[in-house]
């Protein structure tokens, strides 16, 4: 048992009063008297057990590192000490002892000097590296050095240690960091956070009617909020300012447990591991060390259990409740809570992806109302009713040579049918308001960003330069020792030349993945072709009257395993290259790993879709001079409905596939299948049952979550769906519908893996979306493109426009299918491409219909382009043209009249200035006070002690002279 006391229990430099804490200290460390331990309260012992404390149940672990230990270590962990405490602490706590038993416990750290398993550290690190090197061999041991070498200068930097190599969890060890009081406000200052101050100021409220209508809002949206209680009300707010040990009296440090929040302190503990030097000078941090391997994860921990009916309330617990819950999918989002617990950037991620969500449900309502105008009036489309009237027998032309036949135009009724439902008048104005509905979401982000910014005291935030990365460090180390010893002295740094290697392998590997993706498409379209030629072969007449559904439904799911297939390799590929370049910060590398990232995803997303939208049925040729690729598969043309049917079909199964199968269903199985096999690998499932009726420590729960991967991937899935909503939403109108019920879903399940799933991310700081914001923008401005391109070339929107007034004889569409079909002679067919059963419809056919703006057969010029094609082709380019014009100069007036940074913020922030400026006046003038109190003080005290030295020198002179006189006159007397 006293073993265990040893192995298990820690220095706490304040349990205990301070003459019996020297006492506690001695006898546990030294003697290992079990019974001591009841000196530890039920609440430290619980807060201990929990895994959030050191064990001696005060100082709180701020992060934790873990690193492979073999099981010999761990057998003999129970008689050795498993938990090595900071020289400082020790210190720190028994120097508050008597003199002597300082003396007691050097004479104890003597002989440790000299034993290597000793287990406090001693000042002679130096004697235990140099036993360690002489018994330990290998690469093991040499990651083991490197450990004992980077937790040394840990204990340099301030930070206090504790290990663990007795846990649960076989051949895992632990090394908990503590930050005490002076570390953190040293490095607080440093990173320059804002903190608040007890300055507390009221927040200028709305007036008149638009307080009242604000109020009235706000208690009809009330049940809509979560339950987070607030610290203050609303309108009180306190003044923050950079914290700064100098003007320690300005913050409220009262309660210096809790000034610094949990976050606060991973993240001021996380900037610590990064810039210290683990071996080299050039081997800085702690992710060198993660990358070789010396340590195997490094992560803060969760605030506590979420699950457990006794877990003591916590931020994790209540973000659980209301909001990692998909009971509460109506309820607005606690960002404040958010922010609080994942930091500025994982808020601001929330908080956009919220207000995204927001603004799909206006672009929903109108794209419902579109579809729904569509339905009502496609009883009433003179153009389908033309087609499906069986009046307007109409013979077309083969659609693949020999095993197609001549067909009836009435049997593609279904398909002009439906393709009304997104092809109508409604439809452009709906592209119209898309885009102006694009800029006002980028103008209402920008707006609700300053907001959070104010809210959040990252106002006057700048990015500093982050720390050099590992991997650019060693290539500049690399690059020094191969130069001459005379040009040493100089800073190193990579530069174009360096780097022109990796550019120009990063040009060819983005080419040739476009490149890929290419001919992925161009095989999809042989598989179009040879399948439906293959389907028309077919002795059944089902089959054959449904080729063309078919082939589209079972292309476009090709298409998406493919695109799910390239993501991921797209991704690995983009990661590869940007390692390649060797940027010289995380924020450099980050930027162009998301920029190469976007350009292949978005590529590889939208590549079926514009072949579909603006090249197929383009490249067909005409009827006796079609068009061949590898001078046998003739290029697809569009059903008579036009392709912006297939466009929907593509869209619809890409962007349902994408979200159903990418987004969610990989985000759930994914992290829990890499959680299983975690699991299984720790060989923990081997002795569940025996170590069912022992708690984990929260550093072992959190050890088998996932780790954090960033932000990219859930921004790259929601930049991609912006593009589905906003690039081809003039033909499928229901798009914004199907993200919106995705984004409910989105933000939920987002936010129970960050809760549940994944390990706590270190907080950072950010004052906006970064690159981001810019790939909106960019896809924004392209959605008006696409959609001008989209109404005027693919839509029959344009050719229904000149038909009816053009060349219609009564202003009506009546007559608009026979003008947009030309003729062509059944017997100008090429030798061998002519069908095979020219009677298939029961009698011999001479002329059959295609569809384009040709000149008959029997004209001066058969065949050739007619002038209806140009006329057409006139407007669509004007149309284009005006479209876009038009649209992007809305936007600009949206962006103009809309400020950036909402009124009432602005008056605030100029407010919190004008406060601070008063503050430190004030500040200035106390202490001028002082001073002259002070002087005043003093120079009293000298008066007064002059006047007195005066007195008392009077006195002494006037005793002689009087002495003297007596004695005179006595004298005289005798």
């Amino acid at each position: 048992m006293a073993e265990e006391v040893e192995g298990r229990v820690g220095l706490s430099p304040t349990s205990g009063s301070e003459q019996q804490a020297p006492h506690f200290l001695q006898d546990v460390i030294f003697h290992g008297k079990s019974k001591l331990l009841k000196a530890l309260t039920p609440q430290e012992n619980t807060q201990s057990q929990q895994g959030l404390y050191f064990l001696d149940g005060q100082r709180h672990v701020d992060y934790v590192l873990t690193y492979p230990v073999k099981k010999s270590t761990v057998g003999r962990s129970g008689r050795q000490a498993t938990h090595l405490l900071t020289e400082n602490s020790v210190a720190r706590s028994l120097r508050r002892g008597y003199q002597s038993r300082d003396q007691h416990i050097r004479q104890h750290q003597a002989p440790r000097a000299q034993d290597p398993s000793s287990p406090l550290s001693s000042p002679g690190t130096d004697v235990e590296l140099g036993c360690l090197a002489e018994t330990l061999n290998g690469q093991e041991d040499h990651k083991i050095l490197r450990r004992a070498v980077f937790e040394g200068k840990l204990r340099d930097m301030g930070l206090e240690l504790e290990k663990d190599e007795d846990t649960k969890i076989s051949g895992v060890a632990f090394v908990k960091i503590h930050a005490p009081w002076n570390i953190l406000c040293r490095e607080a200052e440093l990173m320059k956070l804002k903190m608040p101050t007890k300055k507390v100021y009221e927040v200028k409220q709305l007036c008149g009617v638009v307080e009242k209508i604000s109020s009235l809002v706000s208690k009809l949206v009330e049940p809509l909020h979560p339950q987070v209680e607030e610290h203050q009300p609303k309108n009180i707010k306190h003044l923050s300012h950079t914290f700064s040990r100098e003007k320690r009296h300005l913050f409220d440090l009262s309660d210096k447990d809790y000034f610094f929040d949990s976050k606060t302190r991973s993240s001021i503990v996380f900037e610590i591991l990064k810039r210290t030097k683990c071996k080299a000078k050039y081997s800085m941090g702690i992710t060198t060390l993660l990358g070789n391997g010396v340590y195997t994860a490094a992560y803060p921990l969760h605030d506590g259990a979420i699950n457990e009916e006794s877990a003591v309330p916590n931020d994790r617990k209540l973000l659980y409740e209301e909001w990692a819950n998909y009971s509460v999918f109506y309820k607005y989002q606690p960002i404040g809570l958010v922010r609080k617990y994942f930091g500025e950037k994982i808020g601001l991620y929330f908080a956009w992806l919220g207000l995204y969500t927001q603004m799909l449900i206006p672009a929903s309502l109108v794209g419902v109302i579109v579809f729904l105008y569509g339905c009502a009036t496609v009883d009433d489309n003179i153009p389908s009713m033309e087609i499906c009237h069986p009046r307007y027998n109409i013979t077309m032309c083969p659609l693949c040579d020999r095993v197609c036949s001549y067909w009836k135009l009435s049997t593609a009724c279904a398909t002009a049918r439906a393709s009304h439902l997104f092809d109508n008048p409604a439809t452009v104005f709906f592209s119209i308001f898309m885009a102006l509905w694009a800029a006002m979401f980028m103008e209402h982000w920008k707006r609700r960003q300053m907001r959070l910014n104010y809210e959040w005291d990252l106002t006057g935030f700048e990015d500093e330069e982050d720390h050099p990365r590992a991997e650019y460090e060693f290539r500049v180390m690399q690059k020094s020792l191969s130069k001459d010893q005379k040009s040493q002295h100089k800073i190193e740094k990579l530069t174009c030349q360096d780097r022109l290697p990796a550019y120009m392998t990063n040009v060819v590997m983005m080419l040739l993945m476009i490149g890929v993706t290419f001919a992925i498409v161009f095989g999809v379209i042989l598989y179009r072709i040879s399948t439906k030629a293959a389907l028309y072969m077919s002795s059944n007449p089902v089959t054959r009257s449904n080729a063309q559904l078919t082939v589209k439904t079972t292309a476009a799911i090709i298409n998406l395993v493919v695109i799910l297939i390239l993501d991921e390799v797209y991704g690995t590929v983009a990661r590869w290259l940007t390692v390649l370049e060797v940027p010289k910060t995380d924020k450099s590398f980050e930027e162009r790993l998301i920029f190469k990232t976007f350009i292949l995803k978005f590529v590889n997303a939208f590549t079926p879709i514009i072949y579909i939208a603006f090249f197929r049925g383009r490249l067909v040729g005409r009827p006796g001079s079609y068009l061949y690729v590898f001078e046998s598969y003739r290029m697809e043309e569009c059903a008579h409905g036009g392709c912006l049917m297939e466009l929907c079909i593509q869209l619809s199964i890409t962007m349902l596939g994408k979200q159903l199968i990418q987004n969610n269903l990989f985000e759930i199985g994914v992290p829990k299948l890499k959680k299983l096999i975690r699991y299984i690998r720790s060989k923990q499932g081997a002795f569940q049952e025996e170590e069912r009726q022992k708690k984990l420590q929260r550093y072992e729960t959190d050890h088998f979550l996932e780790p954090f991967a960033g932000l990219t991937p859930e921004y790259m899935e929601m930049i991609i769906q912006f593009g589905f909503v906003t690039l081809f939403v003039a033909s499928f109108p229901l798009a914004p519908l199907f993200a919106l019920l995705n984004n409910i879903i989105e933000i939920r399940l987002d936010a129970k893996k960050f809760v549940t799933e994944l390990r706590r991310p270190v907080a950072a700081r950010a004052k906006d979306i970064g690159i981001w914001y810019n790939l909106l923008r960019g896809v924004a401005n392209v959605a008006v493109i696409i959609n001008a391109f989209v109404i005027s070339f693919t839509s029959d929107f344009i050719p229904r426009m000149v038909y009816q007034y053009m060349y219609s004889p009564d202003g009506s569409m009546h007559g608009f299918v026979n003008n947009t079909l030309s003729y062509f002679n059944v017997s100008h067919f090429q030798q061998g491409k002519e069908p095979m059963d020219p009677l298939y419809l029961g009698h011999p056919i001479e002329m059959c219909r295609y569809k384009d703006y040709r000149e008959p057969p029997w004209s001066t010029t058969p065949y050739e382009i007619s002038k209806e094609f140009w006329a057409v082709l006139a407007v669509r380019l004007a149309f284009v043209i005006v479209f876009q014009n038009v649209v992007m100069l809305m936007s600009d007036i949206v962006d103009w009249l809309i400020p950036d940074i909402p009124k009432d913020i602005s008056l605030q922030i100029h407010k919190e200035k004008i406060l601070l400026v008063d503050l430190f006046l004030k500040e200035e003038q106390g202490k001028t006070r002082n001073l002259e109190s002070r002087s005043c003080t003093e120079g009293k005290k000298n008066c007064s002690s002059r006047s007195s030295s005066n007195n008392n020198n009077s006195s002494t002179v006037a005793q002689p002279y009087s002495g003297l006189h007596t004695n005179s006159t006595n004298s005289l007397k005798r």
